[in-house]
């Protein structure tokens, strides 16, 4: 059973006309198709630069009024990009532990909206597409001429997503306070960069990750851009090269990497002594340790599971 509907209006102008019509007939059939439980429904829009937030739900409201199962459960979800708006709506979902989700919208839409989805959400969610028939020109819709139905996005444009996804999960404060790193007085600190993260500084919003989850997983919420920019702001504060980052495959056994050799496929342990280079082990009930060879500078972490 659907639990969440999301109306994707975000292309269209706000002065499209019969915008109203076309809503109210949306929530209508929506509201008729609820006669157990009206499901949660985001209505999400572009708020254009320079305009206020209450002035695109104001627009929107004579086509709200009148859906009093709906009433509760129904939210105007306004941003200047499409990744600040469908991550607004993704806060919502996990406020409430939704994960089957209706998304409504243009025809036009479904495969740009595919690749934001891609990225901003994992495989715990499940998605159904539903077309919204809108009677437009070519140029109230912000798709390229060259796109169609079922059709790959060219690779600049899913580009774009990538790159517009990354400069607002960037934008977004830290949470928890300052991103923390505690170190350890047996390191020496000039031969070894060294620490154990805390909870703070991340973005993670999530209560079981937040906010500085280093793991992404199928299983979690947590996708993995996110963790990739907690794990930026780790880096930047630390000192380290994100892209050199190595932490080790949890297997809950007793395998090694050794870098440099062949990678076992699960490891709870990885040693190096290459210069650049960044170990990590995950800790929760299970304690990370770090080791440190100050003669023959080598050094190595472990997931102690």
């Amino acid at each position: 059973m659907v639990e969440a509907i999301l109306i994707d209006l975000f292309s269209l102008p706000a002065n499209l006309q019969n915008i109203q019509g076309l809503l109210h007939n949306t929530l209508e059939a929506i509201e008729k198709c609820s006669s157990v439980q009206a499901p949660f429904v985001y209505v999400m829009c572009c708020q254009r630069q320079g305009s206020e937030r209450k002035g695109e739900q104001e627009f929107l409201l004579p086509a709200l009024r009148g859906f009093l199962s709906l009433k509760r459960r129904l939210e105007v979800v306004c941003a200047q990009t499409m990744a600040a708006a469908l991550y607004t709506v993704k806060q919502r979902l996990d406020e409430k532990d939704l994960s089957i989700i209706k998304v409504i919208l243009p025809t036009l839409r479904k495969d740009l909206m595919k690749v934001y989805i891609d990225h901003l959400f994992t495989a715990v969610y499940q998605f159904e597409f539903e077309d919204l028939q809108v009677v437009s020109d070519s140029e109230s819709l912000q798709i390229s001429e060259h796109q169609h139905e079922g059709q790959m996005l060219p690779s600049q444009d899913v580009a774009l997503i990538q790159s517009e996804i990354q400069m607002y999960l960037e934008s977004l404060p830290s949470l928890k306070g300052e991103l923390t790193i505690l170190r350890s007085s047996l390191i020496p600190d000039d031969i070894f960069l060294h620490g154990f993260t805390t909870r703070t500084g991340g973005i993670s919003y999530i209560p079981t990750l937040s906010s500085c989850n280093l793991f992404s997983s199928s299983k979690r919420r947590d996708p993995q851009v996110v963790v990739k920019e907690n794990l930026r702001r780790l880096a930047k504060a630390a000192g380290f090269n994100p892209e050199a980052f190595h932490r080790v495959k949890v297997d809950h056994a007793n395998a090694v990497c050794i870098m440099g050799k062949t990678e076992p496929d699960n490891y709870d342990g990885i040693v190096t002594d290459q210069k650049g280079v960044t170990l990590a082990a995950p800790g929760a009930d299970c304690i990370p340790v770090l080791f440190a060879d100050p003669v023959r500078r080598a050094c190595g972490a472990a997931h102690s599971g």
